[in-house]
């Protein structure tokens, strides 16, 4: 029986962070938008590993010639890692019978072999998530795998739920993701920080999640934002985007079925109670061509469709990224 703890404690180190209690050389990055020739658009697209595990964990070349073949160019990639501490990948094994798949980072491989298999479909992986005591405590090994992979990225999914009650947490978090970040640095990547839907609400007449955006270092630390969670959790995403376009360079893309919110995003019940509104990017109701068009110009390098657990892979991720492509994004100021 797997406690509340334990559901949570993979947090950080997979992709979905909450969903279930939870350099090597130079890789492509996306483009400005389009000048007045023609219309913006994404014209690299990736795609989060969470999406398709139970399939990777099958069949790697099958899975990543699926992921090719609609046309995805990057996959992030979500831990626990041979790296990962122990304690993290015991608790990776004891959620394996309620994910449905025990695999996870690099599927049996090793992270060369994992790389020479993204290379022979054509992709590449400019980053990844890992659990932050592994990010702190063997940053010498993560970046290790990052040269091996091409990471350019490496950083965590969510802030464990016990390091995130109180504004002072926030910044002690924002102090810690520095450090790490500052080392990380001389190690050739940038540490990244991925939100759920925690923090967007007022505490102590203060926004959480603000106080540790105006905390951090963007010449080491990167957000990613998950749009999903980012509109769950009742904050704007263009308006993050163009309050913090120093730190923003990655993007989960995800669409809601209907307008979905609630009160604090951190507990289990409000994740797996929101779950089912997820939809393939461009068939829900969030304005998306506004969103990307926003990223784009604010600095976010790598859009990854996230379509957690999918429960079709290729025709979900197919309809997100045929929708992504024949997107025109808003490129206007306001």
């Amino acid at each position: 029986m797997v406690d509340r703890r334990t559901f949570l404690g993979i947090a950080g180190s997979s992709a979905a962070g909450l969903i279930l209690g939870c350099r090597g050389s130079a890789v492509p990055v996306a483009q400005a938008p389009t000048s007045a020739t023609g219309p913006a658009r994404l014209d690299r697209i990736g795609v989060q590993a969470f999406s398709f595990p139970k399939l990777l964990e099958q069949d790697v070349d099958a899975a990543l010639a699926m992921i090719a073949g609609l046309g995805y160019q990057e996959v992030e990639l979500f831990g626990p890692y041979p790296y990962s501490l122990q304690a993290v990948q015991d608790q990776w094994r004891a959620m394996a019978p309620m994910l449905g798949f025990s695999g996870s980072g690099y599927f049996g491989l090793e992270p060369a072999q994992f790389r020479a298999r993204l290379a022979a479909h054509g992709l590449t992986s400019p980053s990844m998530h890992v659990d932050l005591d592994t990010l702190r405590e063997r940053t010498a090994q993560v970046a290790e795998a990052a040269h091996t992979l091409g990471h350019r990225y490496a950083g965590i999914a969510a802030i464990p739920e016990e390091r995130r009650r109180t504004l002072d947490d926030y910044r002690r978090m924002a102090d810690e993701l520095n450090a790490i970040g500052a080392r990380a640095k001389t190690l050739g990547f940038t540490v990244l920080y991925h939100n759920h839907g925690y923090g967007f609400t007022p505490k102590d007449g203060q926004i959480p999640t603000r106080v540790l955006f105006d905390h951090l270092d963007p010449s080491v630390v990167a957000l990613e934002m998950d749009v999903f969670w980012t509109v769950a959790g009742s904050a704007d995403p263009v308006e993050l985007l163009d309050a913090y376009p120093r730190l923003y360079r990655l993007m989960h893309v995800k669409d809601m079925s209907r307008q979905a919110r609630f009160t604090q995003g951190g507990t289990i019940q409000d994740f797996i109670a929101l779950m089912p509104a997820m939809t393939p990017a461009g068939t829900g109701v969030l304005d998306l061509p506004r969103i990307l068009g926003h990223a784009k110009r604010n600095g976010v390098e790598h859009f990854y469709v996230e379509q957690d657990l999918a429960a079709d892979p290729p025709s979900q991720l197919g309809t997100g990224i045929r929708n992504l492509r024949a997107m025109t994004l808003e490129t206007r100021s306001q």
